[in-house]
């Protein structure tokens, strides 16, 4: 996948949570967030925090650098893709 094409992390974290069969809300439980953020991160309207980052790290969901490293890695991506369109 190409930095312009890059995933939201919410939208990597859909097919784990299918897995699971969790619920938003057991979804939510689990991160320690509130339900609304919960959606708002699987919905692509908010990034993975470090405290979510640590939060996936302890239900085993991979490592919280690998996480973190994703968000920037769609955060870089979406300031290129801003840049292009000023330009």
């Amino acid at each position: 996948m190409t930095e312009r094409n890059s995933l939201h992390p919410g939208e990597v974290l859909r097919d784990p949570l299918d897995e699971v069969g969790w619920t938003i809300q057991e979804f939510a439980d689990k991160l320690g967030v509130s339900r609304n953020t919960a959606s708002r991160l699987l919905n692509g309207h908010c990034g993975i925090s470090p405290k979510v980052a640590l939060a996936l790290e302890q239900i085993g969901w991979s490592n919280a650098d690998y996480w973190m490293r994703l968000q920037a890695s769609y955060d870089l991506a979406a300031a290129r893709r801003a840049l292009t369109v000023k330009s």
